[in-house]
C-alpha cells in the first residue's frame, strides 16, 4: 500500500495553472516563505506537496484574486482554520474540508 499522494511544484503548477493563469514556482516559493504553506521535503530538499497543500495554495489564491485579501489578512483567516481543526493522529487519514 503507498503513502498519501505528494506532487512536485511542477505538477502543482500544472493542476493550478488553468484556474491560475499567472502562477509561477517563484510565487509558490514565496507563499512559501511568507508562512502560507509549508510542504515537506524530500531527503534531496525538493518540496513535496500534499493534495492538501494544493487545495491551500487554492485557497490563498482565490483569497488573492476575488476578494483582493493581503496575504496578512489570508494568513490570519488560515491560522483561524488551522487552529479551529481537529488534531489527527499520526497516520490518521486528513480531514477533506480544512485547508493545512
Amino acid at each position: 500500500m503507498s503513502g498519501p499522494a505528494s506532487f512536485g511544484i511542477g505538477e502543482v503548477l500544472g493542476r493550478l495553472r488553468a484556474e491560475f493563469p499567472d502562477i509561477s514556482t517563484s510565487k509558490i516559493r514565496f507563499l512559501e516563505a511568507e508562512g502560507l504553506i509549508e510542504p515537506a521535503r524530500a531527503r534531496s530538499g525538493y518540496r513535496q506537496f500534499a493534495l492538501a497543500d494544493v487545495e491551500r495554495l487554492r485557497y490563498i489564491l482565490t483569497a488573492q484574486r476575488d476578494e483582493y485579501l493581503p496575504l496578512r489578512v489570508i494568513k490570519e483567516r488560515l491560522d483561524a482554520i488551522d487552529a479551529s481543526a481537529p488534531t489527527r493522529r499520526p497516520g490518521a487519514a486528513p480531514a477533506d474540508t480544512v485547508p493545512r
